[in-house]
């Protein structure tokens, strides 16, 4: 069973920045992809970033030019970079790894306060 652990969430001011981590249990380069969700109070869950095995990055639209999404392969991670910051952005952050099924993590919350 694949285990995901996220890191790094909390409270900042809008405009600021934070960087979510997710630790795999299995080497990250192994799954086909690894992306980033957000679900916000009375939303859908939806996905903020992927990145494919072959480094292939997609971003939700609100968030390009904001958030960076990466492995780390010595600490075989992957990482979300979120900059510039919006109270729009506050919301539980979720690790995914797809391998044939999607493993998830826990969840970490943002909030960002005005």
């Amino acid at each position: 069973q694949v285990q995901l652990v996220e890191s790094g969430g909390g409270l900042v001011q809008a405009g600021g920045s934070l960087k979510l981590s997710c630790a795999a249990s299995d080497y990250i380069f192994s799954f086909a992809h690894m992306a980033w969700y957000r679900q916000a109070p009375g939303a859908q869950r939806e996905l903020v970033a992927r990145i494919s095995g072959g480094g292939i990055i997609s971003y939700a639209d609100s968030v390009k030019g904001r958030f960076i999404i990466s492995r780390n392969r010595a600490k075989n991670t992957a990482d979300l970079q979120m900059n510039n910051l919006e109270v729009e952005d506050t919301a539980v952050y979720y690790c995914a790894a797809h391998r044939g099924v999607l493993y998830w993590g826990q969840g970490t919350q943002v909030t960002v306060s005005s």
